[in-house]
């Protein structure tokens, strides 16, 4: 039921991006009179599930059909035919006159025609090409707004808040409980990717632990450490306290509120990450755990539930702030988070090209793992707009086949006011899709050997 919920939310999710990422190419080529023969959501070799085109002012529709049929209208009409393909992953907007993932050689060599992306100029096919990322880009930060003002921004101050660190965070001299209070002698905010993404790179943190002011010094390469471990450096500390434990789970009656865990066996317990790790690796129907209840230690023999869990609510002992936002605080306050966004993955993509970098490349399973196990639309949307600030950064790469790469082409042309050959273009096309059809086969099948590890 997870993997579905999951697999829903990325298909939808994908879907929308692909929507208006295309329409973002669509939008431009309509404003300069280039006919867009086809608008597709998913790609559809060899066979179309749904296709649509109005056809003398009236609308024709064909369902499962080969894309051997076809609409009998004129092959110069300025209408576009609208389609769902059956491969989900992803969509097209096919421009007349241009070379793109169709590789429709058989168009390119006829006479041009006034209608076609390739007898436009250059500045009318570089607003073409940069339409799709552009519009990616404004609709992550219309979604950022738009849940700042539904939702708010909860919020932890990361120096208000305890720290639990992983192994390699405590050799270096960081223990569970430090809290963080600047980073390279700056302020450390608000406790978010950004701010962690400074700690694997800072030369100096200053931590308060207990009632002391320490400083600890990391080592460089550290990030690189963390990523080839593909563990957390830190996560929030909380404590392993009962709240109240569920009327169904078996546990219920032997815990009581405020019952804090410190022994799984003979495995001391400290938070509930270490609880949680306790479980997992727990493999009878039963635990034996020692509590603190008051002043006293309790030692109790807890039946699990099916799914060898306890069965209790933990007690939060955070301390989340909320800001709220009318419409007009909301969207300078939507566009800062989404810059913020795309600073943070940009500072991440360096370490895309190291070796430790790209063993954590991921594909549709990586993407599908972003996204809640449980029905969440603040979740959903948070994650889209994220999304659509990548595929924006993404497309943008000057890689053939990528829209970055045909308005590196187009600069070239304005620029030195020569146009590349057709013959070029198409080699290029082709290197560029083999270098993304490779890509796409690599990060999957690193999707599926983390499945097995």
């Amino acid at each position: 039921m997870i993997f579905l919920i999951k697999a829903i939310q990325l298909i939808l999710s994908l879907s929308f991006l692909v929507i208006i990422h295309e329409f973002g190419h669509f939008i431009f080529a309509r404003l300069f009179g280039m006919r867009v023969e086809k608008f597709y959501l998913f790609f559809n070799p060899s066979f179309t599930i749904f296709r649509c085109k109005k056809i003398n002012g009236s609308w024709k529709c064909i369902w499962f059909s080969s894309n051997d049929k076809h609409f009998e209208d004129d092959t110069e009409s300025m209408e576009t035919e609208w389609g769902i393909g059956w491969l989900p992953f992803g969509g097209y907007c096919k421009i007349s006159g241009m070379i793109d993932e169709s590789l429709d050689t058989a168009q390119m060599k006829k006479e041009p025609q006034p209608w076609e992306f390739r007898t436009k100029p250059a500045w009318q096919r570089f607003f073409v090409m940069a339409g799709g990322v552009t519009v990616n880009f404004i609709a992550a930060l219309v979604i950022y707004s738009a849940i700042l003002f539904t939702w708010g921004e909860n919020y932890l101050k990361m120096s208000d808040t305890a720290l639990e660190f992983s192994e390699i965070a405590q050799q270096y001299g960081y223990k569970n409980g430090d809290r963080i209070l600047a980073i390279d002698n700056e302020p450390t905010g608000k406790f978010d990717e950004s701010t962690l993404l400074r700690l694997l790179e800072a030369e100096n943190v200053t931590i308060i632990r207990e009632n002391d002011t320490l400083q600890i010094t990391p080592p460089k390469g550290l990030a690189k450490e963390v990523i080839k471990k593909q563990e957390a450096f830190v996560t929030i500390f909380i404590p392993a306290t009962v709240d109240s434990v569920m009327n169904t789970a078996p546990a219920f009656g032997l815990l009581k509120p405020d019952d804090r865990f410190v022994k799984i066996g003979a495995t001391p317990v400290n938070s509930f990450g270490d609880l949680t790790k306790a479980l997992a690796a727990n493999t009878s129907d039963t635990i034996s755990a020692s509590v603190l209840r008051g002043s006293d230690t309790v030692s109790i023999s807890i039946p699990l539930t099916e799914d060898k869990k306890i069965g209790f609510y933990v007690k939060n002992p955070l301390n989340i702030q909320t800001q709220t936002f009318n419409i007009w605080q909301s969207i300078p306050a939507g566009v800062s988070y989404g810059l913020n966004k795309l600073s943070y993955y940009i500072k991440q993509m360096k370490f895309i090209f190291t070796k430790e970098g790209a063993e954590n490349i991921g594909g549709f399973g990586a993407i599908g793992s972003m996204f809640p196990s449980f029905w969440n639309w603040q979740a959903f949307w948070e994650t889209t707009a994220f999304l659509s600030i990548i595929l924006a950064f993404m497309n943008v790469l000057p890689i053939p086949a990528l829209d970055g790469g045909f308005i590196l082409f187009l600069l070239y042309e304005i620029i030195f006011r020569r146009k590349p050959s057709e013959k070029f273009l198409m080699k290029a096309q082709l290197i560029g899709m083999a270098f993304l059809f490779t890509l796409l086969i690599y990060a999957n099948g690193m999707d599926i050997l983390r499945i097995f590890k």
